[in-house]
């Protein structure tokens, strides 16, 4: 179930297909952290793969865009691939989200990459 909602975007040269038009916040209870999608916010979608509804690419989006959860607490790319794995397995996207935990672990992160590969101190 999506709680963001979006519109595409017609003009998308600078990458961003979609635009969140609500608020919304995730809350993890892996890590007892929350990430907030804000309405206006920018996605690619599901880069590289089928968008889907679902929220985990927006999340992800979120924490790799800033490279920080709510309480800003930096996150690694780790950390970030997992909450995008928690989505989509919570959604029902079993398989996927092993594929998918593995493709943006190790070829994506943005600022949470930059963060380092694995858990923060």
């Amino acid at each position: 179930m999506t709680h963001i909602r979006f519109k595409e975007l017609d003009d998308n040269r600078n990458g961003f297909k979609y635009q969140a038009l609500n608020t919304w916040t995730y809350y993890s209870s892996r890590y007892n952290r929350s990430v907030t999608v804000y309405a206006g916010d920018k996605s690619d979608g599901a880069t590289g793969a089928w968008d889907i509804y679902s929220d985990a690419w927006w999340v992800h989006d979120a924490l790799c865009s800033r490279g920080y959860w709510d309480d800003g607490t930096k996150i690694c790319n780790w950390d970030s691939a997992t909450v995008l794995r928690d989505i989509l397995y919570d959604d029902g996207y079993y398989y996927r989200s092993i594929w998918w935990w593995l493709a943006v672990y190790l070829l994506g992160g943005g600022e949470a990459r930059k963060n380092g590969m694995r858990r923060l101190k």
